[in-house]
Parts: structure tokens; C-alpha cells; sequence
């Protein structure tokens, strides 16, 4: 069973004063690039997060944020220091007169100057981690579970264009029997043409006929199509199934089409090769996608 890397999965949990969302998104990528988007009291468990996402998610572009929503929009600070506010303040109304400017907002700029309003420092408790952390699971559980119904959609697609090849190769089979007559039909006319008939040596022209044809055989290419084909069928139902190996597949399932109409010498078999062609590019194209 094959995934897709093209994963989403998000999970909330509102304990009536905080709401927690964990959302997780990801798209193709070659190898794990995590970027996490976490609150600054949840800043110590970074690390915790991309071992976990390490393990479980393998390969992708990924995006993990945490969100925390207070019911309550007030903010905590321990208070002001008042000194440092007075000593700013006086320095500003200072410079003002200097510069003749209006003090009208002196006081809202010396509050907002470095260590004027000092905070509580942003901590995350243990039980709170664990909802976070319970939140995180869900997240994951939905991600895998849409990277697995896209990687089933893949799965359906690839196969059936494996099966278009399978289906153009059973024809070429029919086509491959004609292609003898008409070959030896040509090289008899272009001889007829060039030196005449009643000089060709009919033995020569068959032990010739026979070497040619041999170089033109696709026996070998027809049964090694097949096996690759099935090969890569087998493959998709097998755990340890993934992009890569089956681009490998793919590429030797190319190779052999690729020789397959090189050595055809036949249109109606090069029609079939092109459509075999098309197909695998379409195939190429979905195991970018396949983790």
C-alpha cells in the first residue's frame, strides 16, 4: 500500500478557557523539511515535536503550527517599572522642548521603550503539554489517514495505466507475425529495383532475410515488459512499498519500451509504443507524489 506525501490533518481541543488547534500540512518533497509555527511558551518542546514527526511522516515539505486561543485577552504582566518609566518620560519631554515638539503622547512611547512593562514569563505546565500533546496525536492520526486515501487514489490510477501498456503490448503481439511478410516483401522489391530479380540468389537473399530479422526480434523485450509491468503491480500491494523503488521499476519498464520501438520496423507497432510511452510519463508524473 502505497501514501501520498500530500498529507493535511488538523484537531482541536477548547477546554472552555483555552482552545488548542494543531494543523499539519505537507507536499513533495525529496526529503523531511519540517517548519514549525509554535507559541513561545511551547518553545522547549520543538524538539520533542520534530523527533516525533521524524519518525511518522519520513519525507515531505511539512508545515506544523500550534495555535493557543485564551478565552480571556488579558494580558499578564508582573508590572511597570515606574523609575524606568519616569527617567524615559522626562528624557522624551527633554528632547521635545529641545525640538519644539507637541508632548501629547510622551507617555504612551516611554511605555512602549525596552523593559518598561515587564511580563510573566510564558511557561507551559505539564497538564497543559498534555493536551497539547494529546491534540498533536489527532492531528497526526487525521494527516496519515488522508496521505493513505490519496496514496489508494494513486495506487488505482498507476494501475490502470499499467494496464493500458499491458492491453498495447497484447497488441503489438498481434501486430508482430505481419511484420515478416511485409519485410521481406520490401528487401525483395528494393533488391528487384537495385539489381534485378533474375540475378538475386534466392538462398543468400533468405539467410540474409533471416539475419535480419533476427535483429529485429522483440521476443526478449515483450517478456521482460511483462515481468517489469507485473513486477511493479506486485510492488504497489506490498508494505515496504514506496516512490522510489517504484521509479526504478518505472525507469526499467521504460528502457524496454524504448528498445521495443527501436527494434519494431513497424508503424502500426510504433503507434502502440507511443501510447505505452504516454502512459509511463503519466505514471512518472503520479510517483513524484507517492512517499
Amino acid at each position: 500500500m502505497i501514501k501520498s506525501m500530500t498529507g493535511y490533518g488538523i484537531a482541536s481541543f477548547d477546554s472552555g478557557s483555552t482552545k488548542y488547534t494543531v494543523e499539519l500540512k505537507s507536499l513533495n518533497s525529496k526529503f523531511l523539511e519540517l517548519s514549525l509555527r509554535l507559541p513561545k511558551a511551547f518553545s522547549e518542546k520543538e524538539f520533542q515535536l520534530r523527533n516525533d514527526c521524524s519518525k511518522q511522516i519520513e519525507r515531505g515539505k511539512v508545515n506544523l503550527s500550534i495555535n493557543v486561543e485564551k478565552a480571556s485577552s488579558t494580558v499578564n504582566a508582573a508590572g511597570i517599572d515606574k523609575e524606568l518609566l519616569k527617567h524615559y518620560f522626562e528624557q522624551l519631554k527633554s528632547v521635545s522642548a529641545d525640538l519644539n515638539e507637541p508632548t501629547s503622547n510622551l507617555l504612551q512611547l516611554a511605555l512602549g521603550l525596552p523593559e518598561v512593562v515587564k511580563y510573566d514569563e510564558e511557561t507551559v505546565s505539564e497538564e497543559e503539554w498534555k493536551v497539547v500533546e494529546n491534540t498533536f496525536k489527532q492531528a497526526m492520526a487525521a494527516f496519515q489517514k488522508f496521505r493513505s486515501d490519496e496514496g489508494n487514489v494513486l495506487e488505482q490510477d498507476v494501475k490502470y495505466r499499467i494496464g493500458i501498456i499491458l492491453k498495447n503490448l497484447e497488441l503489438v503481439e498481434i501486430e508482430e507475425p505481419k511484420r515478416v511478410p511485409v519485410i521481406k516483401e520490401r528487401l525483395n522489391q528494393f533488391l528487384s529495383d537495385a539489381v534485378g530479380r533474375e540475378v538475386i540468389d534466392q538462398n543468400r537473399f533468405e539467410q540474409e532475410l533471416i539475419y535480419y530479422i533476427d535483429k529485429l526480434d522483440i521476443t526478449e523485450e515483450k517478456i521482460r515488459l511483462k515481468a517489469h509491468c507485473n513486477y511493479f503491480i506486485e510492488t504497489l500491494g506490498n508494505d515496504d512499498a514506496n516512490g522510489k523503488k517504484l521509479g526504478f521499476i518505472s525507469q526499467e519498464i521504460g528502457r524496454e519500451i524504448n528498445t521495443l520501438g527501436s527494434k519494431a520496423n513497424d508503424a502500426n507497432i510504433q503507434k502502440l509504443v507511443v501510447g505505452m510511452k504516454e502512459e509511463l510519463e503519466k505514471i512518472k508524473e503520479q510517483l513524484l507524489n507517492v512517499l
